[in-house]
């Protein structure tokens, strides 16, 4: 039996688990031992992802609307093919401006202004509380549904036993939910006062609670479709009995499939918890390129069961008496599978604290550094610009607001939230995040976009937002009237919440998606392209742009020149960094730049901007730049000045377009010895078997005529008949060596460019017939049938009679050589055409192999013997053979397979003349 206390045992026992490995991954980071510089926990840490919406909700609404629950993950998968060249410039451009949130990001890319910081951090707070809620509503509503067992009762009926809208908040679960992942938060999220320093700890437990989900998840699905039924071939054969299942597996509607995965494309880059893990936390650039794979194989496996148990959920509670959100949960506990049913409370325990955890402090980061600090800046408020020490106050700032995210979150769930199911407040959530896309992704591709751009756009799309989405949904849970949906605001039809100006046919998430972003990215390019840039703007835009092009270091980050004195610098440090951190940031500048702190020189416009760049890692760009103007006197570059700049700008650019260049010449340089290296291996090893083959050939006819000289001169009374025979033997060896060194020149001969040719018309049917003459010897002593098939009358060809001669013979020669022993061919075709004299020499030999067919034309090389052994012959033929074509304007191929014999094909220009017959 599954006891409340052992329920919340596991629990608690899980949650130290947890809280165990944040530890140990927060003291390897003291180390400087990382144990998330992994590609691997980068990419499970990214599956915050998918959070209670995916482990409750997809199953819910899959067996609602079946395949609609797709969407959400193809669009993420999608989005990877640019990953790497969207989020790696967002990273390289966070890295260098210590960024530490989208509304720092944003703030930072348009000028620095607090308005604009404030204005994304309201849109990001109200737009991800639903979000939040919906995860302290998986965990609550799935905690009762368990704690009944081995009871199965709808959430209608724990409503009502259990007082969900008890005014009672400390016997209420969620609100102790909260708490519980409020000090999690707390204490491994708010340890530094710097936010550019990693939560190694949190990353670490955030990719082990990916792993459970995963894991819990496949458990469940594994069990359904092989445990309760005979695999997908019977789960699918039974769900047939369901009524309108065939609904569950066809798409319904390709418009909102479209706006679906488009949100969802947004939601990856620029939900604030996927931009912390994505951006903040990322440890090494490269870790993008392995989870532009491994994070969609994530949501493949974790998505490959929702639509058998959805089936195995509406075949087991038929009538809809059991919610489809909790068929995660209440499959094993109807099967009295009681260690199953617990694992996957944790799972979706998981699934939901791990998006809670990032996300408030994502938003923490926000709602400090862009609208407390600045608010308390503008009022004078607790004294901020006299405290010595503002560290302890600053994360007692983030804590609060982590509090307070996830009280509002709480309030929000006994509002609203109890109303909805999990994927409609999801849905609601990617909508508004979704404002922030056309102000990034136009800001770090286009220098054009302007801070009024910016701000109208996302103000109008947010407002758009909240009329379509977030005042309906207060309609639809009693909090205001009905009539605001069905009448539209003052009765005006045409201002309908869900049909907007008149527009049918669309959900109302893709109604509210499409109008939001039509009228966002409509204002944020109009008024860019109507209005003008401030200089810093302008320069920011050049940074974000173009963070690619030239080092930091190489950039003027404005265009006002600003001193201040070193002590004042130093002072803004240690009230907001410590003594310690401030004297290291200021040393490392000095070690670069060479120069003495102690020196009375006040620090330059660059020294400003490096301090600014650190303090903004602590409290957000705008705030950073309001602190640093306090103690700066600012003035307006001359003209003069602005033009040494852009002087020493071309410099810097003429000397590294110089630089490059060089870079490119020893490339090249490179490039070319290595292949000249090459070249070189490959001509000493030809040399080597130009000398191997040499000696062989020379040697054999050498020595037999040595060794026959030797018997005829030591034995002066041999018969006469033997003495004929080896004076032939003698006389035929000489021939074959004058034959090889008559090679070796005419080849020599025919490379020499001194080279003349005898050029006349030439009847090439009779040179054909002239050397099968020469060889009828041997065509009659290896039985050789010959075949001809010669055009009757052909043009002459403007050719050299001996080496056309040549070229016959060496053909002819080899395919003699090469026929079948017994019953060997040699066919001999003649053709006209284009112009040309085609020529065919075919043979039924032994054949030649692909590789070899690319070798037998270069000197010395030789296809091998398909009888084995080494070649006979030089290896010269057919190489002397080519040349002399090639000379006479011609081009010889082969065409063989092994054991199928060769074809040798060559053509000739014909010469301009009467035919010949």
């Amino acid at each position: 039996m599954l006891k409340n206390w052992i329920i919340l045992l596991v629990s608690f026992g899980y949650i130290g688990l947890l809280f165990a490995i944040a530890y140990y991954g927060d003291r390897r980071a003291d180390q400087k031992k990382s144990i998330i510089s992994n590609h691997y926990i980068y990419s499970l840490s990214l599956a915050v992802y998918c959070t209670a919406w995916t482990f409750y909700g997809s199953v819910g609404l899959a067996a609602n609307s079946g395949l609609n629950f797709l969407p959400i993950y193809l669009g993420p998968t999608l989005t990877m093919a640019l990953w790497f060249l969207v989020m790696r410039k967002i990273i390289r451009i966070c890295k260098q401006h210590h960024i530490t949130s989208i509304a720092d990001f944003i703030t930072s890319r348009y000028g620095k202004n607090p308005l604009m910081g404030g204005v994304v951090t309201i849109i990001a707070v109200i737009g991800i509380i639903p979000y939040i809620a919906l995860q302290l509503k998986a965990i609550s509503t799935n905690f009762m549904v368990i704690s009944q067992y081995p009871d199965i009762i709808s959430s209608t009926e724990l409503i009502l036993s259990h007082g969900y809208k008890s005014n009672r908040v400390f016997q209420d679960t969620p609100f102790f939910i909260a708490l519980l992942l409020a000090a999690f938060t707390i204490i491994f999220g708010t340890r530094h006062i710097d936010t550019t320093e990693r939560h190694e700890g949190l990353v670490a437990a955030i990719a082990f609670e990916s792993i459970v989900k995963l894991a819990a998840f496949l458990a469940v699905g594994i069990f359904v479709t092989y445990g309760i039924y005979d695999g997908f071939g019977d789960l699918f054969e039974k769900a047939k009995k369901i009524p309108d299942v065939t609904k569950l597996l066809r798409i319904d509607s390709y418009n909102d499939w479209f706006w679906s995965i488009f949100v969802s494309m947004m939601a990856i880059m620029f939900l604030p918890r996927q931009f912390q893990l994505t951006v903040v936390e990322n440890v090494n650039e490269a870790h993008l390129k392995k989870a532009a794979w491994l994070f969609p194989l994530y949501m493949l496996i974790i998505n490959i069961f929702v639509i058998p148990i959805a089936l195995g959920g509406l075949l087991h509670f038929p009538g809809g008496n059991v919610d489809a959100d909790t068929f995660v949960l209440t499959l094993p506990m109807a099967e009295h599978q009681e260690a199953l049913a617990l694992f996957v409370f944790i799972g979706g325990m998981s699934a939901a604290t791990g998006m809670v955890i990032v996300e408030t402090i994502a938003l923490s980061t926000m709602m400090c550094n862009d609208l407390v600090i600045p608010v308390l800046l503008k009022t004078g408020f607790m004294k901020i610009a006299y405290r010595a020490d503002l560290r302890n106050m600053l994360l007692l700032i983030r804590r609060c607001c982590i509090i307070a995210l996830l009280l509002g979150g709480y309030l929000y769930y006994h509002t609203i939230g109890e109303y909805f199911p999990l994927v409609s407040i999801g849905m609601m959530s990617f909508t508004a995040v979704a404002q922030f896309a056309p102000s990034i992704l136009g800001g770090i591709f286009w220098k054009r976009g302007t801070l009024q751009g910016a701000m109208s756009g996302l103000v109008a799309g947010f407002i758009i937002w909240v009329y379509t989405l977030t005042i309906p949904s207060l309609a639809q849970s009693g909090v205001i009237s009905q009539s605001f949906i069905e009448n539209g605001l003052f009765g005006i039809s045409f201002l309908r919440p869900f049909h907007l100006f008149g527009m049918e046919g669309m959900n109302n998430i893709s109604h509210a998606l499409f109008w939001s972003m039509l009228i966002n990215i409509s204002l944020y390019a109009g008024v860019s392209i109507f209005s003008r840039q401030s200089e810093t703007v302008s320069i920011q835009a050049e940074l974000f742009v173009d963070v690619f092009k030239s080092p930091p270091e190489f950039r003027k980050s404005n265009l006002l020149k600003r001193e201040a004195s070193v002590p004042d610098l130093q002072t803004l440090l240690v009230r907001f960094l410590g003594a310690d951190n401030a004297q290291r940031i200021l040393a490392k500048y000095a070690g670069k730049r060479g120069i003495n702190l102690e020196d009375p020189l006040p620090a330059d416009t660059d020294m400003v901007a490096y301090v600014e760049k650190h303090l903004a890692g602590t409290i957000g760009s705008a705030s950073a730049r309001a602190i640093v103007s306090s103690v700066t006197t600012e003035e307006v570059m001359s003209l003069e000045q602005m033009m040494t700049i852009l002087d020493e700008t071309q410099q810097v650019l003429a000397y590294s377009r110089e630089l490059e260049q060089k870079s490119l010449e020893l490339q090249k340089a490179s490039e070319d010895l290595k292949n000249a290296n090459e070249r070189l291996k490959e001509l000493d090893r030809l040399k080597d078997d130009f000398i191997s083959t040499i000696t062989h050939e020379l040697r054999t006819p050498l020595t037999s005529i040595r060794s026959f000289s030797e018997i005829l001169h030591d034995s002066p009374k041999v018969d006469e008949k033997q003495r004929q025979k080896f004076l032939g033997i003698i006389i035929q060896e000489s021939q074959r060596l004058t034959r090889l060194i008559n090679q070796i020149l005419d080849l020599h001969k025919l490379e020499s460019k001194n080279l003349t040719l005898d050029f006349s018309k030439i009847n090439i049917a009779a040179i054909i017939r002239e050397s099968l003459e020469v060889l009828d010897q041997l065509i009659r002593k290896r039985n050789i049938k010959l075949i001809f098939d010669l055009q009757e009358k052909v043009n002459p060809v403007r050719g050299d009679h001996d080496y056309l001669m040549q070229v016959m013979l060496n053909l002819f020669a080899n395919a003699i050589k090469y026929s079948k022993p017994e019953g060997g061919d040699l066919m001999i075709r003649l053709r006209e055409r284009k112009m040309k004299i085609w020529i065919d020499v075919i043979d039924n030999g032994v054949g030649i192999s692909g590789d070899d067919q690319h070798i037998i034309f270069e000197k010395f090389r030789q296809a091998k013997n398909m009888a084995g052994g080494r070649p006979q012959g030089s290896g010269l033929g057919l190489p002397i053979t080519r040349r002399i074509i090639e000379l006479h304007g011609g081009r010889i191929r082969v065409k063989s397979r092994p054991g199928a014999g060769s074809t040798f094909t060559f053509y000739l220009p014909v010469e301009k003349a009467k035919e010949i017959n």
